[in-house]
C-alpha cells in the first residue's frame, strides 16, 4: 500500500518538475521571444505562405473568434464524410465497416470538440486511415484550438488597453509545432519501445493455452496514444483506452500517460502568468486548482483502497482494496490517481472501469467533470476557471461596495452577463440532457426505436441514473469518459451527446474570450489602495468557495438521486 501512495507521490511531483518549466517556455514562444525552438521557424513560414495567413496581422477578439469557428465547422465536414465511407477508403487491413450517420456525426463533433466520447470500440471501429488522418489529426488541432483561445484571452490582459490580440493562426500553429508535436514524437517513441503498437499491419493470430486461436489488433497505436493524452483527447486506440495491454503495457508507461496528461494544463497556468508579468497571480490560481485537486482524490483513494463494504460483509479479504473493474498491473491507487486527474481534466481517458468503482468514487469523478476547472483540458481550463474568478470579483466587489476590477478594467453588466450564461450553460445542458433521458427511459421504453429505451441500461435504478447522468455530464465537459454499462451507440444518445458536446465545447470558449476582448480594451485603471487584488489568499479563498457553492447548488440534487443513493444503499 506505501508503495502504491509513493507511486502517486512522485507522478505528481515529476510532473510539476516537467509543467512548471514547461510553463515558461510556452510565455516566452506565444510572446515571441527567443526559445531554443526557433529552428522550427521556416516550417512554420511555409505554413504559413502555404495557407495564405498574414501573421502580422492583428485580429480583436471577434476576428479571433471567428477564425476559430470557421476552422473547427470545416473539420466536422471532412471527418463525416471519411467516417462513413472509411469501408470504400485505403489503411483498412482488418475491413472495419463504415459508420452509420447518427454515430459519424457523434464521433466527429466529439473529437472536433477535444471530447472523444467513442460510442464506437477503438480498433474494431474505425480504419487505420481514420485513426491516424482523421481522429489523431483532430487530436492535434482540437489541443492546439484550446490553446491558441487561451493565448487570446493573455494578450487582453498584457497591455494596458488594448484591441490587437495577436494572430489566432499563429497561436494555433505554435501550439503544434513548438509544442504538441514534439512532445507526442519523444512520447510516443517512449510507449513504442515499451510494447505499444506502432507499426501499420493487420491483426496477428496466436494459440492461447486452452487452445484457442485468438486475432489481436494491432496498428499504429503508439502515436496516438501520446497525443491522446498530451492533447487532454482521451479517445483510445483500442475499445478499452488505457486500461489495454497494448496502450498501457506497464507501471512505467502508466506513469508516463499520467504525466503527460497534467503537464500542458498546470504549464498554461503558468504560462499565463509569465506572459502577463503576474507571477503571483498564477501560483494562486495553481493553488486553488490544487487544492480542488487533493479534495477529490482523498477520498477517491479511500473510497478504493477501503474496499467494498458488501464484499466485506460476506467475509471475503480485500487487503488491496476494491479490485472490481481494476487491472492488477496498476491496482487501486495508481486506478484511484489516474480517475481523478481524467475527470478534472478533461482527458476522459481510463486505466480502470469507472462503471465498477464505488458509489462515492462515482460522486468524486462526477463533481470533477462538473467544476472542469481543476487545471482543466489544453487552453480552456483556465478559460473555464476564468469564469469563476469574474463571478468572484463581482460578488466581492459588492460586498467591499466598489466597482468591480480585474486586473486594472472594470467589470460592467455585460462581462457580468456573460458570465452568468455561461456559469448556467453546463447544469442546463447536465440536467436538461439526463431529465430526457430518464423521462424517455421511464416512460417510453417500449417506443419502436432501433434501440428500444429500456435496453439502455445493463444497471437500472440508482447505478443507471448515474450512467446517464454521468454521460451528459462527460459530453459537457468535454471529457469523454463513461459509465459504460450504458448502451449508448444509438440515435437517442449519438444526437443527442453530440449536441450537449458542441455546446458545451464552444460556448464556454466563446464566452471568456469575448469578456477578455471587452475587458482588455477599456481604459487601463492603476492601481490605488482600495484596489481588489486577486493574487491574494484572500481572494484565492472567495474563489474557491464560488466554484464550491455554485456547483453544490447545481448539482447536489442530481447528485443524491445517483451516486449518493446508491452508496447509502450499499451500506444497508
Amino acid at each position: 500500500m506505501n508503495t502504491e501512495l509513493t507511486g502517486i507521490v512522485a507522478t505528481f511531483l515529476l510532473t510539476l518538475v516537467i509543467a512548471i518549466p514547461l510553463g515558461k517556455y510556452l510565455a516566452k514562444v506565444f510572446a515571441g521571444e527567443k526559445v531554443w525552438t526557433d529552428f522550427l521557424k521556416p516550417l512554420e513560414t511555409g505554413i504559413y505562405k502555404l495557407s495564405g495567413i498574414n501573421i502580422k496581422e492583428q485580429m480583436n477578439w471577434k476576428q479571433q473568434l471567428k477564425a476559430l469557428l470557421t476552422i473547427n465547422i470545416l473539420w466536422l465536414f471532412y471527418g463525416f464524410f471519411v467516417l462513413i465511407f472509411q469501408d470504400k477508403l485505403p489503411f483498412n487491413p482488418d475491413g472495419n465497416p463504415g459508420m452509420t450517420p447518427d454515430l459519424a456525426f457523434n464521433t466527429i463533433i466529439s473529437f472536433v470538440a477535444n471530447c472523444n466520447l467513442q460510442h464506437y470500440s477503438g480498433e474494431s471501429g474505425v480504419s487505420y486511415l481514420t485513426q491516424q488522418y482523421v481522429l489523431m489529426f483532430l487530436q492535434f488541432v482540437s489541443a492546439a484550438t484550446g490553446i491558441a483561445a487561451a493565448v487570446v484571452l493573455f494578450k487582453a490582459f498584457r497591455d494596458k488597453t488594448t484591441t490587437q490580440l495577436g494572430n489566432f493562426w499563429e497561436f494555433f500553429v505554435k501550439a503544434i509545432t513548438r509544442l504538441l508535436l514534439p512532445l507526442s514524437f519523444v512520447m510516443a517513441l517512449i510507449l513504442t519501445f515499451n510494447g505499444t503498437p506502432a507499426s501499420y499491419e493487420g491483426k496477428d493470430q496466436f494459440i492461447s493455452m486452452q487452445g484457442d486461436t485468438v486475432h489481436v489488433s494491432r496498428g499504429p497505436a503508439a502515436q496516438m496514444i501520446a497525443i491522446k493524452h498530451l492533447g487532454t483527447n482521451g479517445g483510445g486506440y483500442f475499445g478499452v483506452n488505457s486500461a489495454h495491454p497494448f496502450e498501457n503495457p506497464s507501471y512505467f508507461t502508466n506513469m508516463v500517460e499520467l504525466i503527460a496528461q497534467v503537464i500542458i494544463p498546470i504549464a498554461m497556468v503558468i504560462a499565463f502568468g509569465y506572459f502577463i508579468r503576474r507571477k503571483k497571480l498564477a501560483w494562486t490560481i495553481f493553488g486553488v486548482m490544487t487544492i480542488g485537486l487533493f479534495m477529490l482524490l482523498i477520498p477517491m483513494l479511500s473510497s478504493e483502497l477501503g474496499g467494498n463494504p458488501a464484499l466485506a460483509k460476506m467475509g471475503i479479504s480485500q487487503s488491496t482494496g476494491a479490485m472490481e473493474g481494476k487491472e492488477v498491473r496498476f491496482g487501486p491507487a495508481a486506478s484511484a490517481y489516474w480517475s481523478t486527474v481524467t475527470t478534472i481534466i478533461s482527458t476522459g481517458s481510463v486505466n480502470s472501469m469507472h462503471d465498477s468503482t464505488m458509489p462515492m468514487s462515482g460522486t468524486w469523478q462526477l463533481l470533477g467533470m462538473m467544476i472542469n476547472s481543476f487545471y482543466g483540458g489544453c487552453g480552456v481550463g483556465l478559460l473555464n476557471y476564468f469564469i469563476y474568478l469574474i463571478v468572484a470579483v463581482f460578488i466581492s466587489g459588492l460586498m467591499v461596495g466598489r466597482t468591480p476590477e480585474f486586473l486594472g478594467h472594470k467589470v460592467e453588466a455585460r462581462e457580468i452577463k456573460i458570465a452568468a450564461i455561461i456559469t448556467l450553460l453546463s447544469p442546463f445542458l447536465i440536467l436538461a440532457g439526463t431529465a430526457i433521458a430518464s423521462y424517455i427511459f421511464t416512460s417510453h421504453g417500449d417506443a419502436a426505436w432501433a434501440v428500444q429505451p429500456k435496453n439502455w441500461l445493463n444497471n437500472p435504478g440508482f447505478h443507471g441514473f448515474s450512467e446517464m447522468l454521468y454521460e451528459m455530464t462527460s459530453s459537457n465537459a468535454n471529457n469523454g469518459s463513461g459509465f459504460e454499462g450504458l448502451g449508448d451507440n444509438n440515435m437517442f444518445w449519438n444526437l443527442s451527446t453530440g449536441i450537449v458536446i458542441f455546446l458545451g465545447r464552444f460556448l464556454p470558449i466563446i464566452g471568456p474570450v469575448a469578456i477578455a476582448g471587452l475587458l482588455g480594451a477599456k481604459k487601463f485603471i492603476p492601481e490605488s489602495a482600495g484596489t481588489l487584488k486577486t493574487d491574494t489568499k484572500t481572494f484565492a479563498l472567495m474563489t474557491f468557495a464560488v466554484i464550491i457553492v455554485l456547483n453544490a447548488l447545481s448539482y447536489f440534487p442530481a447528485l443524491a438521486l445517483g451516486p449518493l443513493a446508491e452508496y447509502f444503499t450499499m451500506l444497508k
